[in-house]
């Protein structure tokens, strides 16, 4: 069931934009939230909200792979086994987290309190292999890092991001991308040394980004040719 608080939350989702249809993506986020899934009551409440069919929110819902279908864990562990990470070994922390947790792909332990994903590229290349613990950045990580990495977690013990802050449990992150700040945004560095390097490097050769002309982008309009 759709609580009253809830539903007034996913009413005040949908007012923040011009068109309300467009806050449907953080209205789910809000779902997974609360019931720790996306559900067949949530999907109706979306619809009847956004004046949509609930199969339109359900095509949505089905199409991202942040939203699940089945109940997820305290701790969503992905781990990214695109090209870059997978070789520098992603596939083999995957494979030892799978055998550790006893578990497979997108799949929760018994205990509910993880579930394992391997994801697609978190962009963040540049500290491979990583993994991503509730969409909080983890790098530079080995086997046994991923093993006491996820030991701590069900453990209770705090675990901080390497590049941001403390991790907190599933539905608070979703909480989070629904629209509701959490007292964490100033905790830890929003970048690391590997990700400025290039800014770094720009400043030591005085680099500055090209000027565009507005008159260079409008020039051709109204041509012939």
């Amino acid at each position: 069931m759709i609580s009253e608080d809830t539903y007034a939350e996913l009413l005040e989702i949908a007012a923040r934009y011009p068109e309300k249809r467009s806050g449907l993506l953080p209205m789910l986020h809000l779902v997974q939230s609360t019931a720790g899934q996306i559900t067949p009551e949530g999907i109706e409440a979306c619809a009847a909200i956004l004046e949509i069919s609930a199969a339109e929110v359900s095509g949505v819902a089905t199409f991202y792979t942040m939203y699940k279908r089945r109940p997820v864990g305290d701790y969503h562990v992905g781990v990214c086994t695109n090209t870059l990470c997978a070789v520098m070994g992603g596939d083999q922390i995957f494979a030892t987290l799978k055998d550790h947790l006893d578990v497979g792909n997108d799949e929760t332990t018994e205990d509910g309190t993880i579930t394992l994903e391997h994801i697609e590229c978190n962009a963040a290349c540049d500290y491979a292999p990583v993994m991503m613990v509730n969409w909080e950045f983890m790098d530079n990580q080995t086997p046994a890092s991923a093993v006491q990495l996820v030991d701590d977690l069900r453990a209770g013990k705090v675990v901080t991001s390497t590049r941001g802050p403390r991790i907190c449990t599933w539905r608070e992150a979703e909480r989070v991308l629904a629209g509701f700040p959490d007292d964490r945004v100033d905790e830890g560095p929003g970048a690391g040394p590997a990700s400025l390097v290039g800014l770094k490097v720009a400043r030591e050769n005085n680099w500055t980004a090209p000027q565009v002309s507005t008159s260079s982008t409008t020039g051709a309009e109204g041509s012939d040719q």
